[in-house]
């Protein structure tokens, strides 16, 4: 298990090719999906998802989606993790958690995490978080992080809230 991050309650790992199952999984609960209109139509699909979405973005930006594992047991419990955007040139925050672990602070802890990591570790100057407007519980997770409300802007066709962080180490 390549651990990236270690919080109080949680561990974030590398995904493997292995992980296909545990993506399917996720993302069969259509509530998950609800506001990432992004459902899994079968465990190649989600293996798919690892090898040219995720994986990459390890080996290119040495950061990416990474999978949440609750302590002591090590219950996967969905991810959390930062994606560059190439056609944007951005760095997004994101995650996604099975649903008997919402409302916990489990995604705020990760997403907190990884925002730091990003600035710290990373020395990421800018990262954006965005939700669309009904996602209120997402919205709340990127305010908490200490994101900032820029307005509301078209993404893939639907309108987005979108926020931002700023690395206060980094000139601008």
């Amino acid at each position: 298990m390549n651990v990236v991050i270690e919080t109080d309650r949680l561990l974030l790992r590398t995904f493997t090719e292995d992980d296909a199952p545990l993506l399917y999984e996720l993302n069969l609960d259509p509530e998950v999906t609800r506001y990432t209109l992004d459902p899994m139509t079968d465990i190649d699909h989600a293996r798919k998802v690892l090898v040219e979405v995720i994986l990459p973005q390890y080996a290119l930006y040495n950061h990416g989606r990474w999978a949440v594992h609750l302590k002591p047991g090590l219950e996967f419990i969905g991810w959390s993790g930062l994606k560059y955007i190439h056609e944007r040139n951005e760095t997004d925050l994101g995650y996604r958690l099975i649903k008997k672990f919402w409302g916990k602070g489990y995604a705020t802890e990760s997403a907190y995490s990884c925002v730091q990591y990003g600035f710290k570790k990373l020395n990421i100057r800018q990262i954006i978080g965005r939700a669309l407007p009904g996602n209120v519980d997402s919205i709340r997770v990127l305010e908490k992080c200490g994101m900032r409300s820029v307005g509301e802007e078209y993404i893939d066709g639907l309108l987005h809230k979108t926020y931002q962080a700023i690395n206060p180490a980094v000139h601008q």
